[in-house]
């Protein structure tokens, strides 16, 4: 890896985590098209911490507040919009963790859906049902939506089932949640803020089990690499994330669903011209 390849690859990892067209999709496709040996495990890792230090951060005061009002309802004080949207994430987390150690076990992910047809497929797939998550909102208010305050355990149940599907390439972790929650009844924003803070386990889980494997694997690495793929990703990641949510009423969906078409569309013809 040189320097231009170690800041290209974060800045994709730090500007597609958060936005709904699948960070790990267009990290794979960047090493097969351009002819990149894969970054490793370690790099890989890095830019993840990135990503996972920006949302975090760009939360900290919400994140902070659910952290207190949760400890607080475990301790018999009572239940609070705060504490109840601390356990949506816990318990929306669940699904794609069971789900992640099954795929694991197997070695699916890598062995049958690492594949430009199927991140194709996916793209496109769940290209089309983002657009029709889009179609709820038509001639309606933002107030007449859900915040993620009104979460229900049936509605994180299903929103942390479709997290779960994230797991195969191409499908977007934010996109899946945004597109179930935006079914369910939530505003843009709501989705989009409830995916961004159920993506901190989401990334803080799987990272750190495999940060785990590389020091017992007692893996050496370029740490000027490391660092330069966290600072990048972070960065990219935190101004993605404010704009996202700054725009995000006023442009909707569809832009994001128009270039999952393309993307997916394009590279079928690709891999079959």
């Amino acid at each position: 890896m040189d320097w231009l390849q170690a800041v290209f690859l974060a800045l994709i990892q730090g500007l597609t985590e958060f936005l709904p067209i699948s960070s790990s999709a267009h990290l794979i496709l960047t090493s097969k098209i351009l002819g990149w040996q894969d970054q490793g495990l370690a790099f890989d890792v890095a830019v993840h911490v990135g990503t996972l230090m920006a949302v975090m951060l760009y939360f900290r005061k919400e994140i902070a507040e659910m952290v207190v009002a949760w400890f607080g309802s475990i301790s018999g004080k009572g239940s609070t919009p705060n504490s109840r949207l601390a356990w949506a994430v816990i318990w929306g987390t669940v699904p794609v963790g069971l789900f992640g150690l099954f795929l694991e076990a197997f070695d699916i992910v890598d062995n049958y859906l690492r594949t430009i047809p199927v991140i194709a497929a996916t793209t496109i797939i769940f290209g089309l049902l983002l657009g029709y998550a889009e179609t709820r909102y038509s001639g309606k208010k933002r107030q007449d939506f859900k915040s993620e305050y009104d979460l229900r355990l049936r509605d994180v149940v299903t929103i942390g089932i479709a997290q779960a599907l994230a797991l195969i390439p191409g499908t977007s972790r934010s996109g899946i949640t945004m597109t179930a929650a935006a079914m369910l009844g939530f505003s843009r924003t709501a989705a989009a803020r409830y995916s961004f803070l159920l993506s901190i386990p989401a990334i803080l889980l799987p990272g750190g089990l495999k940060g785990y494997q590389l020091v017992e694997e007692g893996a050496k690495f370029d740490w000027s690499f490391l660092i330069l793929g966290i600072v990048v990703s972070a960065i990219s990641a935190f101004a993605c994330i404010h704009l996202f949510l700054k725009w995000l009423e006023k442009i909707g969906f569809m832009p994001f669903v128009w270039y999952r078409l393309a993307l997916g569309i394009g590279l079928l013809v690709l891999f079959y011209s």
